[in-house]
C-alpha cells in the first residue's frame, strides 16, 4: 500500500514535476509476467524515478547498508525502502551473491518485475563498468526476459554525495527484451553467464552511449581510493 502512496501521490508527482523525465520504449516492459530490468547505475535518485514511470510495480535488490543504519535516520531510512518494496541484499562474504539470487528468483517466481543493477554499485564518474554475472543466472534459471534500460542525466542531477539534486533533464530508454531461453539449463557455465552478461551490458551501452569500462566498478574505486591515500597519507593524531 505504502508504495503506491509514495508512486502515486507523495513521490512520484514531485519527481516529475522536478526531473520531467523523458520516457522512450516504455513499449519494451512487458505489461504482465515476470522479467528482469536491467541497468546502469548513476545516481541514487535512480531508485525512485524509474518506478515513478513504470505502469507496473518493480522491485529492486538494495544493498544492505540502507537498512541498517545507526538512530533514527538509519531506522526512517529502512522503513522507507521496506516500504517502497526494496529488498536489503548483504554484499559482503562470499556468499552475497548467492543471497542476491535467490531474493531475485523469489520475486520473478511471483510474476513480478525484478529491477538490478549488473554493475553492482553507483558509477563514481559516470562511465559504465563491466556488469557481474548474477543478472544472467538469474534470467536463465527464471527463464525470463531482460529489459536493458538506460537512465541519462541522473549522474549530472544528483552525482555521489550530493544530496539535494540539481534541475537537469533526464531520460529513461529502455530497449527491447532479450531472450537467452537458448541457453537454458547452461547457469553454470561460467563462459555462457559471461556471454549473456556482456550481451545485456552491451545492450544497455547502445541506449545510454557511455563510456565502457571492461572492469568492475568496486575494484576501480578501490583501487582510486588507495592511489589516492598514497598520494595524499593520513598525519598521525598527535
Amino acid at each position: 500500500m505504502f508504495y503506491y502512496l509514495l508512486k502515486y501521490v507523495l513521490l512520484g508527482p514531485l519527481l516529475r514535476l522536478v526531473f520531467r523525465p523523458r520516457i522512450e520504449g516504455l513499449e519494451h516492459v512487458p505489461s504482465e509476467g515476470a522479467a528482469i530490468i536491467a541497468g546502469n547505475h548513476l545516481s541514487f535518485s535512480d531508485h525512485f524515478l524509474m518506478p515513478a514511470v513504470l505502469k507496473r510495480r518493480i522491485t529492486f535488490l538494495a544493498k544492505a547498508e540502507y537498512f541498517t543504519g545507526p538512530g533514527l535516520k538509519g531506522r526512517l531510512t529502512a522503513f522507507f525502502f521496506r516500504s517502497a518494496g526494496q529488498i536489503p541484499v548483504d554484499r559482503s562474504g562470499k556468499d552475497a551473491g548467492q543471497a542476491a539470487i535467490r531474493e531475485g528468483l523469489g520475486v520473478l517466481s511471483k510474476g513480478e518485475l525484478l529491477g538490478i543493477y549488473p554493475e553492482g554499485t553507483r558509477s563514481h564518474d559516470g562511465r559504465l563498468y563491466k556488469g557481474k554475472v548474477g543478472v544472467a543466472v538469474m534470467a536463465l534459471k527464471a527463464g525470463v526476459p531482460v529489459v536493458p534500460c538506460a537512465m541519462i542525466g541522473t549522474f549530472e542531477a544528483q552525482p555521489p554525495g550530493k544530496v539535494i539534486p540539481n534541475i537537469h533533464p533526464v531520460v529513461i530508454r529502455f530497449g527491447k527484451p532479450l531472450d537467452f531461453s537458448r541457453y537454458a539449463g547452461m547457469e553454470n557455465e561460467k563462459a555462457i553467464l559471461r556471454a549473456i552478461t556482456d550481451e545485456i551490458m552491451y545492450a544497455v551501452l547502445s541506449l545510454s552511449d557511455q563510456e565502457y569500462v571492461d572492469e568492475y566498478a568496486a575494484v576501480v574505486k578501490a583501487a582510486e581510493a588507495a592511489a589516492k591515500e598514497r598520494k595524499f597519507p593520513r598525519m598521525p593524531l598527535s
